[in-house]
């Protein structure tokens, strides 16, 4: 893709059909059951109508468009609306956890439309947790009606980290160090016959709150649940750094002389945070994780921070009010106005799965900056 086009304009180049597409598509997929017009379509992306008119012929002839009806005549012809097909196509998205596994298969609408969980042992050898994986897309590919005759584009697969969403290999997963220069994406694939896009836990939930918003806005996504990391979507788009490295939030140190952590160091906000869970001190747990968020906010200066994961699920009225009270007292500490909002993603782990079905069908809608270096094809 050339990635000096702006997402607001076409580029009439026929070495660019797939990004001209991908412009339509996006624009029929936010669209939603009303449809959009050939005539707005052209207006939206900057396409010559001409152009517009090959490209929507093309996905209906693929089954990715169907009319939608037609507008009422101001005085020529009646204009045909257009709409995406969400059971065109699909994509299947995987949280491995290191004791759980959820997959998820998604429509080109991003609505989920199967969930299925399995027990996982992280430790266990790397074919048993192929195996398993490769059992959950089989699983859920059965389970939504109508799949035997649509596309499924691939897997997106979510796991903690760090590892390197680029080549698709693990490293030293935090207490299990066995995983480090696993080629994860390419085992997986050949264990399921798809392509297969790998990427952080974090990344892929903030992604997927990324895209079902549709907003500019800078937000932190802080996931506690068997491990605690952070999903940061900048300017609209996931953030991984350098070295995507980006939101190792858990390992930063809150306490020099703290009890060790999984990772060899000291006081990381994860062991603080998990010790007191263990405890069963939720309050003292909150505690932790809104001085580490607070701590985000005063380096980002984001809009917004946002809760998810199973252990947070668990007690989410006092995550949430624990969390908002530390950032809200640094606020007042420092003069600022307002406090950034706090909020909760719900639905525990499941936001991570679903954007990790995300990893897949965000560059078909001509998100690949978003989605990572794997380009899906549609």
């Amino acid at each position: 893709m050339n990635r000096s086009t702006s997402r607001s304009g076409g580029a009439n180049l026929p070495a660019l059909r797939h990004h001209n597409a991908s412009l339509v598509l996006d624009l029929l997929r936010v669209a939603g059951e009303q449809g959009i017009s050939r005539l707005e379509l052209a207006e939206r992306t900057g396409l010559t109508p001409q152009a517009v008119s090959k490209i929507t012929a093309r996905l209906r002839a693929e089954g990715l468009a169907a009319e939608a009806g037609r507008l009422a005549s101001t005085g020529g012809k009646p204009r045909t609306v257009l709409r995406l097909v969400p059971d065109a196509g699909y994509a299947v998205g995987l949280h491995l956890d290191r004791d759980e596994l959820t997959a998820v298969l998604a429509d080109l609408a991003g609505t989920t439309v199967a969930t299925r969980a399995f027990p996982l042992d992280l430790g266990a050898p790397a074919a048993d947790v192929l195996a398993t994986a490769a059992h959950a897309v089989q699983t859920v590919r059965a389970a939504a009606p109508r799949t035997g005759d649509r596309q499924v584009f691939g897997v997106g697969a979510a796991l903690p980290g760090p590892l390197d969403h680029r080549s698709g290999v693990l490293h030293r997963v935090t207490g299990f160090p066995q995983w480090d220069g696993y080629p994860l994406r390419e085992a997986l694939a050949a264990h399921t016959g798809l392509p297969v896009v790998l990427d952080k836990d974090t990344n892929a939930a903030a992604l997927g709150l990324a895209l079902r918003e549709r907003a500019d806005a800078d937000f932190a996504y802080l996931h506690l649940g068997t491990g605690l990391g952070a999903g940061l979507v900048l300017g609209g788009a996931l953030h991984r750094g350098a070295r995507t490295g980006a939101g190792e939030f858990g390992h930063q140190t809150l306490q020099l002389d703290g009890p060790p952590c999984g990772c060899g160091g000291r006081g990381c906000i994860e062991a603080l945070c998990l010790s007191a869970v263990a405890r069963g001190d939720v309050a003292e747990a909150a505690r932790v994780l809104g001085a580490g968020a607070a701590n985000l906010v005063g380096l980002l200066d984001i809009d917004r921070v946002v809760l998810g994961g199973r252990t947070v699920a668990a007690h989410e009225d006092a995550y949430l009010s624990g969390v908002r009270e530390v950032v809200e007292e640094r606020a007042r500490r420092e003069g600022v106005p307002a406090a950034v909002p706090v909020t909760v993603a719900g639905g525990g782990d499941r936001p991570v799965a679903e954007g990790a079905a995300q990893l897949v069908l965000a560059p078909l809608f001509g998100r690949a900056g978003e989605a990572g270096e794997w380009d899906g094809q549609s």
